[in-house]
């Protein structure tokens, strides 16, 4: 149902070892302990910082990840100390701010980077008998010496529904949404769902109404802080609107030319409402 978006792997290609350490690297920094990551004042690709070590950019790494190459070169996701200052000529900057500047592809694989450090960081020993974990050879994975328990990169589905009736779509506001921002029903699946049920769960949970004809829209992955969104178009079956008071402050109908303030473009909460405005709505008139 989505329009399909070129694939990232047509740039970047995620392999575990790279080539070679001495060419020039991207390098996706970000500071200790945030999701602030080292920008250069320019636009593109040529804003990511790029150097044949970390140390060039200013600072020693907390720690380095090799995790891929982009359009042929290495990439590495890295922690910059606490305190570490911009050189001249860049900036740190919010990643959540980042997602109407930045290319599409370039934050979702700083946002790859993100959670790569974030689980390296969180993963040093053994859930299960405490040993120090070491890295496995041959995948993106952690493993014990002791026990053999493999440990792998955190990774927590999400669904997220466009509700409609009678050419309408149902958009709710959370009380943590800023300027007055509306978006879709949306939650985190429990152990045992499947997807479908998690929107049907969440739905009436959240909003206390009933849905059929559940269908795949699309998918995007979410760094804040682990998320992998799962889209789907539903249709009202029954029930009234009533919000949980705790997700949801409000929620109403609305209908394609009267939608109210809605989520930036490269959330696919946006792509799915502007997937059901353009379906929807009515076709503008061309000059005869």
């Amino acid at each position: 149902m989505q329009k399909p978006r070129e694939s990232i792997y047509k740039r970047y290609v995620p392999t575990l070892i790279a080539e070679s350490t001495d060419s020039p690297a991207y390098w996706f920094v970000f500071l200790t302990g945030t999701a602030n990551l080292l920008l250069n004042r320019q636009d593109g690709l040529a804003a990511i910082p790029s150097a044949a070590k970390a140390e060039q950019l200013g600072f020693v790494p907390v720690r380095s990840l090799y995790i891929g190459s982009l359009e042929g070169s290495p990439c590495y996701a890295v922690e910059a100390p606490e305190g570490t200052q911009p050189t001249v000529g860049t900036d740190f900057h919010s990643l959540r701010t980042l997602y109407e500047r930045m290319d599409e592809d370039l934050f979702h694989l700083a946002g790859r980077a993100l959670q790569m450090l974030n689980w390296d960081a969180t993963h040093r020993f053994c859930g299960r008998c405490g040993t120090a974990l070491a890295d496995a050879r041959y995948e993106h994975a952690k493993i014990c010496p002791s026990c053999g328990l493999s440990h792998y990169p955190r990774i927590s589905p999400a669904v997220i529904t466009a509700i409609l009736k009678d050419g309408k779509i149902l958009l709710a506001h959370s009380a943590r949404f800023p300027n007055k921002m509306y978006g879709l029903i949306a939650g985190f699946t429990e152990a045992g769902e499947t997807l479908e049920d998690c929107v049907r769960r969440e739905t009436m949970e959240e909003v206390g109404i009933s849905l059929k004809n559940i269908r795949y829209f699309g998918s995007q992955q979410w760094p804040f802080p682990n998320s992998l969104m799962i889209g789907f178009i539903a249709e009202y079956e029954s029930g009234e609107i009533t919000v949980d008071g705790e997700e949801i402050a409000e929620a109403s109908w609305f209908g394609p030319d009267e939608l109210p303030n809605i989520p930036p473009k490269v959330s696919i909460a946006r792509k799915m409402i502007d997937w059901y405005a353009e379906e929807y709505g009515t076709p503008s008139q061309g000059t005869p």
